[in-house]
């Protein structure tokens, strides 16, 4: 579809076309053309870490993997570092140039291919015969992460999608910082009191973002408003689910050792 024929069939949608940039961009990039790769990785995902892999790991021992996990939870800080850096740069100007364009699409891809690579989390559980860190939040925030993700730079784009990825990418920074350090081993212990802080910092973040995207509202910015309100809701349900979790750690926890 050219640039011009899909501002056409938006504009015909009641949309404010003036985000729309040029397809071609993004659709040539590695899984961006059509939904069913993307949907192919998330299936074997499920398929993976909800049966293939506790049945293929019933009988066998936990693989250890420290180095392998030190190696993962290390790349994924220096990547949500690098992306925060980046994104600065672009928080620095607006998008006007085919340049500006480009820059701000690609490191939107880039955030998107992280998503993908975290999808090794649940795998590594498996591998590691942890399944009760295999929760519905769990899995659920990574495959809704994933796709809606992919959704937005596919059908949407915008720079408006920037503070969520720089949000999300600061509070990864500090969650795979304590993998790494959990990684390491039990005399690193010491080192991890401020794990509670994570889940605290994952329920600001959304609270945080559900008052950006009530602003993208408000000043009716270049977004389509469906999908803003569809965002809404969207980050209201990791609240919710990211709460309960919390009660369900921590809050209970607190309770048992208080009898």
């Amino acid at each position: 579809m050219s640039a011009e024929l899909h501002r056409d069939v938006m504009a015909a949608a009641g949309y404010n076309t003036s985000y729309v940039r040029d397809p071609a961009n993004v659709d040539s990039w590695f899984l961006m053309s059509r939904p069913w790769p993307v949907l192919l990785i998330i299936l074997l995902y499920l398929g993976f870490v909800l049966r293939l892999g506790p049945a293929l790991m019933k009988n066998r021992r936990p693989l250890q993997m420290q180095n392998l996990l030190l190696a993962y939870n290390g790349s994924l800080v220096v990547f949500s570092v690098w992306w925060i850096v980046k994104a600065v740069f672009q928080f620095q100007t607006t998008v006007a140039s085919e340049e500006d364009t480009i820059y701000v699409n690609s490191l939107i891809w880039y955030y998107l291919m992280s998503k993908f690579v975290e999808l090794l989390d649940t795998v590594f559980f498996v591998l590691r015969k942890k399944q009760n860190q295999i929760s519905f939040l769990h899995v659920y925030h990574h495959t809704n992460m994933a796709f809606f993700t992919w959704a937005f730079l596919k059908y949407i784009r915008g720079e408006q999608f920037m503070m969520i990825g720089y949000v999300n990418s600061a509070v990864h920074a500090v969650m795979y910082s304590y993998y790494f350090l959990a990684a390491l081993g039990p005399q690193f212990r010491k080192f991890l009191w401020f794990k509670p802080y994570i889940t605290w910092m994952q329920m600001g973040q959304f609270v945080f973002l559900i008052g950006y995207l009530i602003r993208l509202l408000v000043y009716a910015c270049d977004l389509p408003r469906v999908f803003t309100q569809f965002a809404v809701v969207n980050t209201l349900s990791f609240l919710i689910l990211f709460m309960n979790f919390y009660t369900q750690t921590y809050s209970n926890q607190k309770h048992k050792q208080g009898n």
